[in-house]
């Protein structure tokens, strides 16, 4: 028979491993990197969207 002690003691030993602070950390690692890819595809794009509005700011503006 089991006693109260043992039950509490597998109840809180069954609570205690949660995985859900793994998936918050692989969470936060996704929108990191999707932050970075995000600031990489608009410095790369930026110069060159850059160029193509002055080159159309000037013709309009002639």
């Amino acid at each position: 028979m089991i006693t109260p002690i043992r039950f509490f003691t597998a109840w809180v030993a069954a609570h205690v491993k949660d995985d859900r602070g793994a998936s918050l950390v692989e969470y936060a690692l996704l929108v990191a990197l999707i932050a970075v890819v995000c600031i990489a595809a608009v410095t790369t794009l930026g110069k060159s969207a850059s160029s193509k509005f002055t080159a159309v700011g000037n013709s309009l503006g002639s």
